[in-house]
């Protein structure tokens, strides 16, 4: 099993579902609106325990009513809540508006996610925990100080830089694993990203940093893994009807480490985490639609017959 921390977003995420996106200065009528536990941090955390790893999560929630709830659903994950801090700000809202194809638009509030401090960390032994995942919904200064404990204790990092906006590259040549959508690999590689071929020419760019381990995921085409030892794998998705993609990228993230960390082989975990963010995408909401385990297994049980 593995043992994983978590530093990062907790958010309230309210949402509403439309016939189609809006365009600048359009008002629409929404057919629902939903509040949903999110945020990267805790989403990543959520897939992680559900995959069946040993979680921990760490960073700020707010004393209201929607941090409270927050709070209680991480406990009855399972998920360790020790490290979490209690702020005087209101804890961190996503805005979703999703479409009937299942795409989005979000707008984050962050709240008390960013009143989490590095003097937060000092109730954490970072010795304890094999992997430790980083996003970007929290200060950096924050992911600063987890990468020079994480560095002291000799324990890997995984970040996944979302929102990309802001991200710091220099923190890339300190990290174990990057995962990256294809959005997140243009962004930080300066080349296009929508096919495999792309995302090769963008994954040995980014791997010029000095990065070990690398996963690009393409949405509907599938993920790319590259490593310093030349490795490259292909991995495709799972077609499924999609019915939310708000928490996929953090599905993959979250199974994925688990499943590695907990000792699958390399191509077992990328298929298992495609096949859990395939589920997730058919589900509406963000940990709302994270599937567990057995689901996963069993979904991959029938793909393979």
């Amino acid at each position: 099993m593995a043992n994983i921390l978590v530093v990062g977003s907790m958010n309230m995420d309210i949402v509403t579902r439309v016939r189609c996106l809006p365009v600048p200065g359009e008002t629409i009528q929404g057919l629902d609106t939903g509040f949903h536990a999110g945020g990267k941090g805790a989403n990543q955390a959520c897939a992680a325990s559900r995959s069946g790893a040993s979680v921990t999560m760490a960073g700020g929630l707010g004393s209201d009513a929607f941090g409270r709830q927050l709070y209680s659903q991480l406990e009855a994950e399972g998920i360790d809540t020790s490290a979490i801090a209690i702020k005087p700000e209101t804890s961190g809202i996503a805005l979703i508006t999703t479409e009937a194809s299942g795409e989005n638009s979000i707008i984050l509030s962050p709240g008390a996610n960013f009143s989490y401090s590095a003097a937060d960390l000092e109730v954490l032994d970072f010795s304890r925990y094999d992997v430790i995942l980083l996003q970007n919904e929290i200060q950096g200064s924050v992911n600063e100080e987890v990468l020079t404990r994480a560095e002291e204790a000799g324990v890997p990092v995984c970040i996944n830089p979302a929102p990309v906006h802001g991200f710091d590259p220099a923190q890339l040549s300190r990290i174990r694993l990057l995962i990256v959508n294809e959005t997140e690999a243009e962004a930080l590689s300066g080349l296009p990203v929508e096919s495999f071929g792309e995302a090769r020419s963008a994954g040995k760019q980014l791997m010029k940093e000095g990065i070990p381990q690398l996963i690009i995921t393409l949405g509907s085409k599938g993920s790319l893994y590259m490593d310093a030892d030349g490795t490259v794998i292909e991995t495709p998705s799972y077609p499924v009807n999609a019915v939310d993609t708000t928490a996929a990228g953090d599905t993959f993230i979250g199974a994925f480490t688990a499943a590695y960390y907990g000792g699958m082989d390399l191509k077992a975990s990328l298929h298992y985490a495609s096949a859990a963010a395939a589920l997730a995408v058919s589900a509406a909401g963000a940990q709302s639609s994270i599937p567990v385990k057995g689901q996963v297994e069993a979904f991959l049980g029938r793909a393979q017959t």
